[in-house]
């Protein structure tokens, strides 16, 4: 069933993405705005270790349709769960009120909004628990399917390595803290040569876990990006705004 609503989406999704390309020909200042919390639209069957919670955030809440299409598909798969969008600035407030000072130093370094986005995550995971997904990305079956009462987490998996545009967890995961310390160790020492993604990215978070054993699955059964929107849809009030633009050496702010 999840391979067949995956297929499913992608076909509905490129259907939704040729439309838009006319729509917003036509009419380029057509926006949606996502709440900043939606409330469970029904009441949970399970109580669940991995608190009811879903988790995003985005340059701007202010957004294009397919983009929009894509949350409103989350919502339809995750009704008996609360929503909630974090800001840019919303990120650096929790974490100023929450976390270590290495930690708040080491973020305030970071100059770009996906890398900042990476070691968010992270934290507020770890600190209050649920389910982080990028903005781009939807479940393939509803999320209390997906998520049993007992897991405490779930990782994401493709042919070679755990991704981190999907993570679910309860709070406080050793894996979480220590992606989280060898991130801070990361910034701390300016590893920047390989950019985001060994910085802050899914490759910090394969170093952390190693060989150990965690509750995963491909990510093909669970949660997949991009079949609704794309870079364009995404960026359109930020052109080039993607983490893979961004120049390594431009990755962490320069201390004069």
């Amino acid at each position: 069933m999840a391979i067949v609503i995956n297929r499913l989406c992608k076909i509905f999704g490129a259907m939704i993405k040729g439309l838009s390309y006319i729509i917003y020909f036509i009419f380029p200042k057509l926006r949606f705005t996502i709440p900043k919390i939606s409330k469970a639209k029904k009441l949970s069957k399970n109580k669940s270790l991995i608190p009811k919670i879903i988790w995003q955030t985005n340059y701007s809440n202010v957004v294009t349709l397919p983009v929009y299409i894509n949350y409103l598909f989350n919502r339809l798969m995750s009704l008996d769960w609360e929503y909630r969008y974090v800001s840019t600035e919303d990120r650096l407030e929790y974490l100023r009120s929450n976390a270590p000072n290495n930690y708040i130093e080491a973020f305030e370094q970071l100059t770009d909004g996906a890398a900042q986005a990476d070691f968010w995550r992270l934290f507020v995971l770890n600190n209050l628990g649920g389910v982080y997904m990028d903005i781009d990305a939807h479940v393939v079956l509803p999320l209390s399917t997906l998520i049993k009462p007992d897991d405490k987490e779930l990782f994401i998996k493709s042919k070679l390595r755990y991704n981190n545009y999907f993570l679910a967890t309860a709070p406080n995961n050793k894996h979480f803290s220590k992606t989280l310390d060898l991130i801070v160790d990361n910034i701390e020492n300016k590893r920047i040569d390989d950019g985001v993604y060994s910085l802050t990215g899914p490759m910090a978070l394969n170093n952390a876990i190693g060989d150990e054993n965690i509750n995963y699955k491909l990510y093909k059964y669970v949660c997949i990006q991009g079949s609704f929107t794309n870079e364009y849809f995404q960026y359109m009030d930020k052109p080039r705004g993607k983490w893979t633009h961004v120049k390594k050496e431009d990755l962490l702010k320069k201390i004069i």
